[in-house]
């Protein structure tokens, strides 16, 4: 039967897309690995593979759509000997995979007609399986028992590649059903559009309406504010010897082009910090705590409309021209919203510099599941006393550290930011 070409999650967070750009058109054939066409996620534009193999018998979402939920069918996939009459004789496309219902029950669905549906391998719960036609040819050759494998395809649907690494004595997945998460305690709503747009009846204004990307960073920050405990460590830190060795760094790599920033030294500083207070190294993960071996830093890149936290992973073992060229490269691709998910997502702190706008301080939100943040002020002169007790001029820039309290306590918080001002203040020990 007909399969549908469902809308794909590709990210985390994404609830619903863009279809921006078909790269097929009814009638085409397509395999396993071809790509189908261009999704605007919250974040990025990616291109979508197909999964199975078939004829693009039908295009249900039309190109510039927005606002296509997660699931949503957006195409219809023709298998060997099918045509497009078979999808007008059907009342709905056969998804990837029919959930199953409670009390071992079929899903209720209307029937497509008087005669019996060609039967379908059962699994042990009662749920139908579903593959594609080369998947049953594999699994049939290889003796392999379907409902032992777990599909990775659109709702589970069986692909080729899911049998092609599969063997016959293949463990059979566990049918208990899954414990459901407990309900989250609704969060308080604040006025409805309606009723705030009422209070400016009148007034001269603009209605902006919001991307995929505004929506999940007020929505993630929401969450962030009203579920992490944050707390905050401030300090002040003398720039004078960093900026003194930077100078030196540029004047000596001048001639491959490297410029290093103080952002770069503060990257390579938080990183090292975290291999020094190994403890401030983690993330939180619901009902555990995962401390993680490497230094992966993210780095918050402003872009319009919103802002992209690119993760520098294995900051601690990298050289600082190798840190600059990486930050440079991601956050010109975030600016152009194409990096790829893997390259924003992780990380267990992340640094946010917003001295380049002359902002002395500030405090930032933590990005969960980050263990905290650290908030860059701009470097200003100031007086200051010496070792000597003589007053004297000094570069300071102000930082503040947002640590979420369930990772972090304020004695350890307290031990990795003098550590970042430590190796910030002593810049040369960065580079033993």
């Amino acid at each position: 039967m007909p399969t549908e070409i469902l809308m794909p999650a590709l990210s985390p967070t994404m609830e619903e897309g863009t279809l921006a750009k078909w790269l097929v058109k009814e009638g085409d054939t397509v395999s396993s690995g071809d790509l189908l066409a261009e999704i605007e996620t919250d974040k990025a534009t990616m291109e979508f593979e197909a999964v199975d193999e078939g004829v693009v018998g039908k295009i249900l979402i039309p190109e510039g759509t927005e606002g296509v939920k997660v699931n949503t069918a957006i195409a219809v996939l023709l298998e060997e000997g099918e045509s497009a009459d078979d999808i007008a004789a059907t009342p709905a496309a056969t998804p990837a995979v029919v959930p199953t219902a409670a009390a071992g029950n079929e899903a209720a669905a209307p029937a497509a007609s008087e005669a019996p549906a060609p039967a379908a391998p059962a699994k042990a719960d009662g749920g139908r399986i579903f593959a594609s036609p080369l998947a049953r040819r594999i699994a049939a050759q290889k003796d392999l028992d379907l409902a032992q494998i777990a599909g990775s395809g659109p709702h589970g649907r069986i692909v080729k590649a899911d049998v092609e690494g599969a063997t016959a004595t293949a463990p059979a997945a566990s049918s208990a059903p899954a414990a459901a998460a407990p309900a989250a305690a609704a969060a308080p709503a604040g006025p409805s559009a309606d009723a705030v747009a009422r209070m400016y009846e009148g007034r001269d204004y603009e209605e902006i309406k919001l991307d995929g990307m505004r929506k999940t960073i007020a929505a993630r920050l929401s969450e962030a504010k009203q579920t992490i405990p944050h707390f905050y460590l401030r300090r002040d830190i003398k720039l004078d010897a960093l900026l003194k060795f930077r100078s030196q760094l540029n004047k000596q790599l001048e001639g491959r082009g490297v410029k290093l920033s103080v952002n770069d030294f503060i990257i390579k500083a938080v990183a090292n910090a975290l291999q020094q207070v190994p403890a401030c190294n983690a993330v939180w993960a619901g009902d555990r705590v995962l401390q993680l071996k490497p230094s992966d830093v993210a780095v918050a890149v402003a872009i319009e409309g919103g802002l992209f936290t690119p993760v520098l992973q294995d900051a601690d073992t990298k050289s600082l021209s190798a840190l600059s060229a990486e930050m440079k490269d991601l956050a010109g691709r975030a600016r152009e919203r194409k990096l790829a998910p893997h390259e924003y997502q992780g990380g267990t702190f992340a640094v946010s510099n917003l001295g380049m706008f002359g902002i002395d301080n500030f405090d930032a939100i933590v990005n969960p599941p980050h263990a905290g943040i650290l908030a860059v002020g701009t470097g200003v002169k100031k007086p200051i006393v010496g070792d000597d007790g003589e007053l004297a001029v000094a570069t300071v820039m102000s930082v503040t550290m947002s640590v979420d309290h369930r990772v972090i306590d304020g004695a350890l918080g307290a031990e990795l930011l003098k550590a970042i001002v430590d190796n910030l203040e002593n810049p040369m020990v960065m580079l033993a």
